[in-house]
């Protein structure tokens, strides 16, 4: 017996036909429209640090990238919390919650990297032949091994 997938449907068929999805829709459209209304009330340089996580029942719950931001933010409560009760989406706005969530995505630290000019690497090697403890003799071969090829 071999699976045989469904025929793929029009996006458009799936969110008017497929009520979760068009819930889950709705409920991004919302999220992305309160994200634009909170970055008119943020300075410029705090926006990209700020997402909306959730709105319900007058709390809004914000998502800082990190607790530098979150601090200054913090301090500047009181004022954004007047500014979006002025706004007709925020008007039963009670109290502003910050969550400090740094992105997921990992920060590769590059590497070390050796680099020698060939002259350097046999002089590494020759010193590394007039070694007489195996271990320090092993090691030095090693780092001349990294010198670039002769040309």
């Amino acid at each position: 017996m071999t699976f045989r997938p469904l025929p793929a449907k029009a996006t458009a068929a799936l969110m008017r036909d497929v009520k979760p999805l068009k819930a889950l829709f709705s409920q991004a459209q919302r999220l992305d429209h309160l994200q634009h209304l909170l970055a008119s009330q943020l300075q410029p340089a705090a926006r990209e640090h700020c997402h909306v996580a959730s709105w319900r029942e007058g709390c809004l719950l914000l998502i800082i990238t990190d607790g530098h931001w979150a601090t200054r933010l913090r301090y500047q409560q009181k004022r954004l919390l007047k500014q979006l009760q002025a706004l007709e989406e925020f008007a039963t706005l009670t109290k502003i919650l910050f969550k400090v969530q740094p992105p997921t995505a990992e920060r590769r630290v590059p590497g070390r990297t050796i680099s020698l000019s060939s002259s350097a690497a046999e002089n590494i090697q020759a010193t590394a032949d007039g070694i007489s403890d195996p271990k320090l003799r092993a090691a030095l071969e090693r780092l001349a091994k990294h010198g670039k090829p002769s040309e």
